[in-house]
């Protein structure tokens, strides 16, 4: 059995760091070693004798002096584009990005094509990830107004949730009639999340846009069209359906500060019926920045005012935002530099989300054990994922070694790097070689990941002898 000692790490665990040391047995974490405090007087050495007994023939060790570990990040919401888009990305290129990130769990969203709405499909999408992906994976059942039957089929132990998407985005899955709505609220276990934006209201504002601008409508009226009204009367009205039913409801990128005021941050989370997902780019950009990237930050729903961002940052403070994600969203260049309408929304993001978290750290807006917490832990607890999103003895060793002090720079493949005059090798893993990142300077860098206990990246390198696992519930 594969045995790793990693040592003289600061650990991030459930709200605290301390120096300490992780030994891995196989797939799992076998021990966890606090660095007992030195007697009073006492200098450190420079090389601290290794801790858990004599290290034996046969063990691997890795000196994480000066480096952060922790969990794994888990992503609830990402779009890998297969089967059928497969231009855009794949399993095997986006996992493999996010492996670079420090993202060991990822859950894929059902508006591939063909769109998984049957039991076969989406055991499909399994299948082929077992093959190819080398993070842990989990795919969400798609509702249409039409597959209930389907829906109610899905098995809590092994697939991640229903995905409902209350308002049209890429793809055609508008789940629009109100009673197709009340049945699945009503009759579905499992956990719900939604896409909220009311339909209805995008397109009156899309026909006058249209009426004002024509066809040229600039991309600056992107969050105006997808508005703060259109987000609030879909997510008021999920709320209100969970509600009425005591659905599991998990509400998918949160958008504006006035969704902020459905959510609850009195209960504990493992407790909760509702919770609220942020995204990264909800976080970090703001509408002025559609002058600079145009089409590259396109999401649905838009990224709005700077005061819809800082409240939504707020609202991770207060833990009315339960977890963070990336709905990470690949498309060709070719098709970002389309005009606004035929440009589709999304873009990729898997590969920089737990760094540009760590930017937050060092600007000194979030600690570095909230973004854990957020990133890992927050996912397990609100999805009941077994014995992952933590590091803990016995649970598997899905686990980040991450470098604070360690600057580099995002280089794609689109005008956003061209036009800052950024040079040197495109390290934008995402099959699409782009990203809105590019140009930016991160401090912190990921140098190491495990998943399942095995070393899958390090230094820049992968290891791809071994693929991810399905993730697998604890849920009665």
């Amino acid at each position: 059995m594969p045995t790793i000692l990693i040592k003289n790490a600061h650990i991030v665990n459930e709200g605290k760091t301390f120096l300490g040391s992780v030994l891995i047995e196989g797939d799992k974490i076998k021990k966890i070693h606090p660095t007992p405090p030195l007697p009073k007087g006492e200098r450190a050495s420079a090389q601290p004798s290794p801790p858990l007994g004599e290290i034996r023939e046969g063990v691997t060790v890795i000196d994480a002096q000066g480096k952060y570990l922790l969990p794994g990040v888990i992503d609830d919401q990402v779009h890998f584009r297969e089967p059928g888009l497969t231009h855009k990305a794949e399993i095997y290129t986006e996992a493999r990005s996010g492996i670079a990130g420090g993202v060991t769990s990822y859950m894929d969203m059902p508006n591939t094509v063909p769109h998984a709405l049957t039991q076969k499909l989406l055991e499909e999408k399994y299948k082929r990830a077992s093959q190819v992906s080398l993070a842990n994976y989990s795919f969400f059942m798609g509702a249409s107004n039409d597959n209930m039957e389907e829906v109610l089929k899905t098995n809590p132990k092994n697939v991640c949730g229903v995905k409902i998407f209350m308002g049209s985005s890429t793809g055609n899955m508008l789940v629009d009639n109100s009673q197709t709505l009340e049945n699945i609220f009503s009759k579905c276990k499992l956990l719900i999340a939604t896409h909220c934006e009311d339909e209805a209201t995008v397109r009156a504002n899309m026909e006058n846009f249209k009426a004002k601008y024509g066809e040229d409508i600039p991309v600056e009226c992107h969050p105006q069209i997808r508005s703060e009204e259109a987000c609030y009367k879909s997510s008021s009205y999920a709320v209100s359906l969970a509600k009425k039913h005591n659905t599991r409801l998990h509400i998918l990128h949160i958008s504006t500060a006035k969704e902020l005021d459905l959510f609850d941050n009195k209960t504990p989370l493992i407790q909760k019926r509702i919770t609220a997902e942020a995204c990264i780019h909800h976080l970090w950009f703001s509408e002025e920045d559609y002058k600079t990237k145009g089409n590259f930050i396109k999401w649905n729903p838009a990224i709005k005012t700077k005061n819809d961002r800082d409240a939504i940052l707020k609202g991770v403070l207060e833990n009315k935002i339960d977890v963070i994600c990336t709905d990470h969203a690949p498309h060709t260049l070719e098709e970002k530099k389309q005009s606004y309408f035929k440009a589709p929304s999304g873009g990729p993001l898997l590969q920089h989300s737990l760094v540009a978290m760590l930017e937050f750290v060092k600007q000194k807006k979030l600690t570095i054990e909230k973004v854990v917490e957020k990133m890992s832990h927050a996912l397990a607890d609100c999805f009941q994922i077994e014995k992952r999103g933590y590091i803990r003895e016995g649970y598997f060793a899905d686990l980040v070694l991450v470098d604070l002090n360690s600057p580099w720079t995002v280089v794609g493949s689109s005008p956003l790097s061209l036009g800052r005059g950024v040079g040197g090798e495109v390290n934008v893993l995402s099959k699409c070689g782009w990203s809105p990142f590019e140009g930016t300077t991160f401090h912190s860098k990921v140098t190491h990941t495990f998943v399942n206990g095995h070393l899958v990246y390090s230094d820049g390198k992968f290891d791809e002898s071994k693929k991810g696992q399905r993730l697998m519930f604890d849920r009665n």
